[in-house]
This record gives structure tokens, C-alpha cells and sequence, in this order.
């Protein structure tokens, strides 16, 4: 069965946004970018709120940059490799090719996709995120800490879960990032 993952950047004390909602604190290098361009290719679906994927719907367009990295360009194809399901209950159009929403976050449908999934699963977005944490889907949690703190905003990681987790992996970025990688035991 594949596994379904969440991956986020946040703040050493734990926030994914600042109060303003901003996220550029959390701006990766290329190494760490490069990372996630590794996990980005084993993805085959990927689940993100609203907010999520219009952050993410990006790489579509950079994708046919002329002026894209390499590295960028590699992120960019594996993403567009990828299946989305974009929780929302607002948005009438993904947007972007093999993506459909979805209006209501329903545990059994996300079960399902992972038993019948050939690629591992993330989720995007705290919100979503925290949903499928409480639901006991979420196998693997990986935190990319930024050596910054924010004093408040919208926390990474759910509120009222207790889990219980195992290291798989750390990794410390040139610009002091450290990489988390747990399993949800």
C-alpha cells in the first residue's frame, strides 16, 4: 500500500504562516529544494486544500519557463507527473490538467486511494493535513525546520493529536534548515 506523506516548511516554533500569512521565511535552498524534488517523484497524488493548491498550481506555469533552473524544472515535471485532489468548497475549476475537487475531506475515500495507489500520497496544507493526521492516514510526517521564529500564525501540525513517531531521517541545511523525517508509528 502506498504511503501517504505530508512534507511542510515551518518556523522553529512550528508555524507553516506568520499572523500576516506570509510563508517567505520558509523560502528553500536548492539543496533542500532538491530534496524535495526526490520526494516529489516518488508522489503519484497529491491531496491539497484550496489555499494549498493555488500556492502549488504554479509549477505548472513555471514548468514552460525558458529561463527555469534545471533543478526548478525537475520539481516542476514530477509535480505534473502527479494526480490532484483539491479539497474545496468554493473552487469550480482546478485549473490545471488532472486535477478535481473534491467538496467534503472523507477518510474512508482517502483510505481507498491509498490501497489503490501504485505511488505514495502527500497532502498539503495544515488544515487538510491535521484532518488526515486525526484520522490515522498519515504514515509519514516530514517537518523542514526554518531557523526562524514567527510568534504565531498557522501552526504546522494539528492541535489536540498525540502521535507517536519514529526518525527516519535529518538533515541539516547550508542555511541552517533542519530536515525531519518521522514515521507515524
Amino acid at each position: 500500500m502506498a504511503k501517504l506523506i505530508y512534507a511542510i516548511n515551518c518556523s522553529l516554533d512550528g508555524y507553516y504562516e506568520d499572523a500576516d500569512g506570509g510563508f517567505d521565511f520558509t523560502e528553500p535552498v536548492d539543496e533542500l529544494h532538491d530534496w524535495f524534488a526526490d520526494l516529489e517523484a516518488t508522489v503519484g497524488t497529491h491531496l491539497y486544500g484550496r489555499k494549498m493548491h493555488e500556492v502549488m498550481a504554479v509549477w505548472h506555469e513555471m514548468a514552460a519557463d525558458p529561463e527555469i533552473t534545471p533543478l526548478y524544472q525537475r520539481f516542476a515535471d514530477a509535480w505534473i507527473d502527479s494526480d490532484t485532489v483539491v479539497y474545496s468548497r468554493t473552487l469550480d475549476d482546478a485549473g490545471v490538467p488532472r486535477a478535481r475537487i473534491v467538496r467534503e475531506f472523507d477518510p474512508a475515500e482517502v483510505a481507498a486511494l491509498k490501497a489503490g495507489a501504485d505511488r505514495d500520497l502527500d497532502i498539503g496544507g495544515p488544515e487538510l493535513a491535521g484532518q488526515a493526521i486525526a484520522a490515522g492516514l498519515v504514515d509519514e510526517i516530514v517537518l523542514a525546520v526554518a531557523p526562524v521564529t514567527v510568534g504565531g500564525g498557522r501552526r504546522a501540525l494539528p492541535d489536540g493529536v498525540r502521535l507517536q513517531l519514529s526518525l527516519l531521517e535529518q538533515r541539516v541545511f547550508s542555511d541552517g534548515t533542519v530536515l525531519l523525517r518521522y514515521a507515524v508509528l
